[in-house]
């Protein structure tokens, strides 16, 4: 009897620890992971933007960069592209010397040439989609790396190639003068330094 009595109180005892195992486990959340995150927010510059964005291209490109070795397997990745690409001219550049007025009516206009606003790739619609031959993981985050810097510099040649520049100046024409033909009430020239 002393064997069951003591049977049993042992039962007891791992049952009590058990449930407040339990009960400590939840109460204080211990199986879940937490994340923890901390910021230092510097302001490094503060820059007045004056550019008149008149275009914008947004592309997507398929890109397979391969690394050819010797005694290993090559490394290669296959990434899937999607940004945009902006032209604008910087109203910043304009002076009062270059809105000449010819007649009553009639202004000209000299605006700067247009430049390339931003190049910007859309890091949640752009994807990895394979990745061989990186056995590292510095490897991989060095093929990731490399590929994302070479799809903004081909986001930007593509652009070039399809005139962007050109279609800003275009825009120019289409967009900026009749906006500054409705202000005022002048027929508008715009020209290009």
């Amino acid at each position: 009897m002393r064997k069951t009595i003591s049977g049993v109180v042992i039962l007891l005892l791992i049952a009590i620890l058990l449930v407040s195992g339990w009960f400590i486990y939840h109460k204080f959340d211990l199986g879940a992971s937490k994340v923890k995150v901390t910021e230092d927010l510097m302001v490094e510059r503060i820059t007045d933007i004056g550019k008149l964005e008149l275009v914008k291209y947004s592309m997507k490109d398929v890109l397979e960069r391969k690394e050819l070795r010797y005694f290993f397997p090559d490394q290669r990745v296959l990434f899937i592209a999607v940004g945009e690409v902006a032209g604008c001219i910087d109203l910043r550049k304009v002076t009062k010397e270059d809105v000449v007025r010819h007649r009553v009516d009639s202004v000209t206009i000299y605006l700067p040439q247009p430049e390339i606003c931003y190049v910007r790739l859309d890091h949640k619609k752009s994807k990895v989609y394979d990745i061989s031959g990186a056995w590292l993981p510095g490897d991989t985050k060095d093929l990731v790396e490399g590929i994302y810097q070479l799809a903004e510099q081909r986001l930007l040649k593509n652009a070039q190639e399809m005139n962007v520049l050109g279609k800003t100046k275009e825009n120019a024409s289409v967009i900026f003068k009749p906006m500054i033909e409705n202000i005022t009430g002048a027929k508008v020239n715009i020209a290009f330094r």
